[in-house]
């Protein structure tokens, strides 16, 4: 009988030994123990053992749990799978920015050559319509001007004769109303015959007509309405210069041709010099060349293939390289006709152009906009990572951002549809999302460590 009881009792110890190992064996021994009857000594001996070894083994985890914590950086908060935690700070230090997901339009372009050019309706010309010599140019290259102002003045033989004969026009005229008036007069009171009174009254009216004649002779040389009123000014002292003299007051300036600007705009050419001869054959005709440049045109190159694609009213998007200025432009003609050499269309749009960024003459590349399809969600490229072969974004959250795997549908060159995996209205990192990735992989690294 004793010898039973030491082996049961070094069976139990040796239990314990592998309870403290083992949980679920420690509990087992102990069961076993209960269930044999034992002298008291026996069982609190066996009892001492087993609960000298769980000690041991809760000190061990402690320990082990201890330096756990220390392996984990003494405790640092972590965020859940999937989480990069970051403060405002140093988001904004990293150029971190984000975007609301929301629904757009994706594009279908025809990407061209373009050339921009002056717009035609906005170019003016200022020419001389009469042979003289420039006298006056009031206008340096690069200058504003506003619509009607002088901006040079040619010396013109050609407008003296049509000035001299409007003035000896009208101081006709004034001595023919002066006689009619008298010859009405007096036919009224019945002195004068009829005939007097209806000779009188003829060469009045030829003198007026003579007046009209010499008025559009000068309108059609380009002598404005103002230059024209200061020649009826000057009748009162014309008749004032005695026939003995012959001459008439130097005052009257009528060589004088004034050139106005047709448009309002900035002088982008000049074509002569002062003292330069100019309106006669084989000599300039111009004098400036002015242009309005708040508005320029976008000359398009368009091959025989793509022609049916483009339509006017359409959207075209012009860029000139990476640190050039980029805009918007409208189709406004399309040529029925081919070029010979190109076979290509020639096409036209409208861009505006208040800042003068646009300087016509340069090269630039344009992206018409051949079709806009809807989507719900549409986020720009540079927000998407690429992780583990699988679509990544990250969207903003209190403490930082989580990844979000994501579906996407159609796309164009700068965006891309999301079907799934982004809500409306939910911020996504959409510059420097790298960043983030890296940030995501630092933390995965650490965790699996």
């Amino acid at each position: 009988m004793i010898k039973r009881l030491f082996v049961i009792v070094f069976v139990g110890v040796i239990g314990v030994a592998v309870g403290s190992l083992v949980p679920a064996v420690s509990q087992a021994v102990r069961a076993a123990l209960n269930a044999v009857p034992l002298p008291p000594a026996i069982s609190q001996a066996a009892h001492a053992v087993m609960q000298a070894g769980e000690g041991k083994r809760e000190s061990d985890d402690h320990g082990h749990g201890s330096k756990k914590a220390d392996a984990h950086g003494s405790g640092e908060k972590e965020g859940p799978e999937g989480a990069v935690v970051m403060t405002p700070e140093r988001i904004a230090t990293a150029g971190i920015t984000v975007a609301p997901a929301a629904g757009g339009s994706l594009s279908r372009t025809l990407t061209v050559p373009a050339v921009i050019a002056m717009d035609a309706d906005r170019v003016g010309r200022v020419a001389a319509r009469v042979i003289g010599t420039v006298a006056e140019l009031n206008k340096r290259l690069g200058d504003q001007v506003v619509k009607g102002e002088t901006v040079a003045v040619l010396d013109s033989r050609e407008v003296a004769e049509a000035k001299s004969e409007l003035l000896a026009s009208l101081v006709n005229q004034d001595l023919q109303s002066t006689l009619f008036e008298r010859e009405q007069s007096l036919w009224d009171k019945k002195i004068s015959a009829e005939q007097q009174y209806l000779k009188a009254r003829s060469t009045f009216s030829e003198a007026t007509l003579r007046v009209d004649l010499a008025r559009q002779k000068l309108t059609a040389l380009g002598v404005s309405d103002r230059e024209v009123a200061s020649v009826r000014r000057e009748v009162k002292p014309f008749r004032q210069v005695s026939s003995s003299e012959g001459e008439l007051p130097k005052s009257l300036g009528m060589q004088r041709y004034e050139l106005h600007a047709p448009i309002a705009g900035r002088v982008v050419e000049r074509r002569v010099d002062l003292g330069a001869p100019v309106g006669g054959e084989g000599q300039e005709k111009e004098v400036y060349v002015i242009a309005d440049l708040s508005s320029v045109w976008v000359e398009l190159a368009v091959s025989t293939a793509d022609l049916a694609q483009v339509r006017e009213g359409q959207l075209v998007l012009i860029n000139a390289g990476a640190d050039g200025p980029k805009s918007e432009a409208r189709i406004t003609f399309i040529s029925p006709m081919l070029n010979q050499d190109t076979r290509s269309a020639r096409v036209i749009a409208t861009m505006d152009n208040k800042g003068l960024m646009w300087r016509p003459g340069s090269f630039a590349t344009a992206q018409i906009i051949i079709e806009e399809i809807p989507v719900d969600i549409r986020l720009p490229r540079a927000a998407l990572q690429t992780l583990k072969n699988e679509q990544i974004v990250f969207v903003r959250t209190k403490q930082g951002f989580e990844k979000r795997d994501v579906v996407l549908g159609k796309q164009d060159d700068s965006s891309v549809e999301v079907v799934f995996g982004v809500d409306p209205g939910e911020e996504v990192a959409v510059t420097n999302s790298f960043v983030l990735k890296a940030e995501l992989g630092k933390a995965e690294a650490e965790h699996a460590h």
